[in-house]
């Protein structure tokens, strides 16, 4: 049994919702490799349908020549938690639609997966998994930016989330690299 590790872009504000944001910052390499330890123990890919839906044409289409990070994505097995979607391997290749969100389903998925399970984005996602415990790892790469406006990760109304701090990085574009684990006792 893996760990369930996620990954997102988020600004000073919280707003975590189509980082385009991110691309005045650059994608430099201690941001690259920061990413490259999360998805190298990962044997899964796990994402909301509205992520699987951004992610599946942006990086179906991608080579290695074009992207580095393009076999992890188009090669590793995705999962997709929907209720609406009915195919995803059609559209993005190695993608299974597992149903609704079920902490039960993610337990079983972690317990089949011989690995990691990487969560990219899916904040709808994000945040039944935080309410249910099953988030080992969360990743957030915090932006110098404010937008004041836009989907947070944890919306005004939230329930309290305790988290503990695993380690924090400053990366060479600002951004910091902030990482939570579950709450210690």
């Amino acid at each position: 049994m893996g760990a369930i590790k996620v990954h997102e872009f988020t600004t000073v504000d919280g707003v975590v919702d189509a980082p385009m944001w991110t691309m005045a910052y650059g994608f430099p390499d201690d941001l690259a490799a920061a990413i490259g330890g999360l998805t190298a123990s990962a044997s899964g890919i796990l994402l909301g349908r509205t992520t699987f839906e951004m992610f599946a044409p942006a990086w179906s289409t991608r080579a290695v020549e074009d992207d580095p990070g393009a076999p992890f994505f188009n090669e590793t097995a995705k999962y997709v938690v929907s209720s609406t979607l009915t195919d995803a391997e059609s559209v993005w290749a190695n993608s299974t639609v597992v149903g609704g969100y079920s902490a039960d389903r993610i337990r079983a998925l972690e317990d089949e997966v011989d690995g990691d399970l990487y969560v990219s984005g899916s904040a709808t996602l994000v945040r039944a998994l935080l309410a249910d415990g099953l988030v080992d790892e969360l990743h957030l790469f915090v932006y110098p930016v404010g937008l004041g406006t836009g989907t947070r990760l944890f919306p005004e109304g939230a329930p309290r989330t305790p988290l503990s701090l695993l380690g924090a990085e400053g990366l060479s574009n600002g951004v910091a690299h902030l990482t939570y684990g579950p709450a210690r006792a």
